[in-house]
């Protein structure tokens, strides 16, 4: 009998409840529980399994360039960031507000880094997350225009709960590149979050998004209810190199 309700388990997708199931038949434990106590330990082991899975799917559809966790961050007094504020934007409140979160500093301050691990945290939280280099998705749109699926490819990125874009403003855009940023931004607004990363500080946007009448709109809504984060201090690549030189 128990063959069976495991096999039926497998077939309904069960996958948490069949290994809580399995192990405690194999374990001898079944009779240390009484049925209530049985019943909830393996609803509890399927409610864990579907949302780790859900969490992984999550991670894998965003497409982080790396991982990153708000644990391994250096919090520096160099690096001019605001300890409390970082684990309150961790908890992601931002997100169900529709705010964002704009990241600037120099090459290598750890921009990418920290824009990277709050998008981690979006997705344990049960967030749809995307993530993009800036570059690879003015390009991506490009061509989406040339062949027909643009209209397609921004309704992926407006379903998303939150969007990172790292490293803005690297060159300045082109008008096909301001009305595609504009068209995001706008399908985003008291909808959805984004997380904006660059090494250009952000009072230096305009002349990178450059038409002034297009800046204005994008920026409106882009800094309205923003969370600023301005790293300082020298490059952590440059520090974490030195360490490895250290430890060799």
């Amino acid at each position: 009998m128990n063959e069976i309700t495991l096999t039926r388990m497998k077939q309904m997708k069960l996958y948490g409840m069949y290994g809580a199931f399995k192990t405690a038949i194999e374990t001898g434990k079944t009779d240390n529980y009484s049925l209530d106590q049985f019943v909830s330990m393996i609803i509890d082991a399927e409610w864990d399994d579907k949302t780790n899975r859900r969490i992984e799917r999550s991670i894998k559809n965003a497409r982080f360039h790396y991982k990153a966790s708000i644990e391994n961050i250096i919090f520096d007094e160099s690096r001019n960031i605001d300890k409390n504020k970082l684990f309150r934007l961790s908890e992601c409140d931002f997100v169900s507000k529709y705010e964002n979160v704009l990241i600037t500093g120099s090459t290598g301050a750890g921009k990418s880094y920290l824009a990277t691990a709050l998008g981690y945290q979006a997705c344990f939280q049960g967030f749809k997350v995307s993530y993009f280099n800036t570059t690879k998705l003015f390009s991506k749109l490009k061509i989406a225009k040339a062949d027909g699926s643009y209209l397609k490819e921004l309704a992926k990125i407006q379903k998303q709960n939150l969007v990172v874009i790292d490293d803005f403003g690297l060159q300045p855009l082109d008008s096909q590149n301001r009305i595609a940023l504009l068209e995001i931004i706008e399908d985003r607004n008291n909808r959805g979050s984004m997380i904006v990363s660059s090494q250009v500080p952000v009072n230096g946007w305009y002349d990178i998004i450059g038409e002034k009448t297009i800046a204005d709109a994008i920026l409106d809504r882009l800094i309205h209810q923003a969370h600023r984060i301005e790293l300082a201090g020298e490059s952590m690549r440059k520090k974490r190199s030195l360490i490895n030189i250290e430890n060799d």
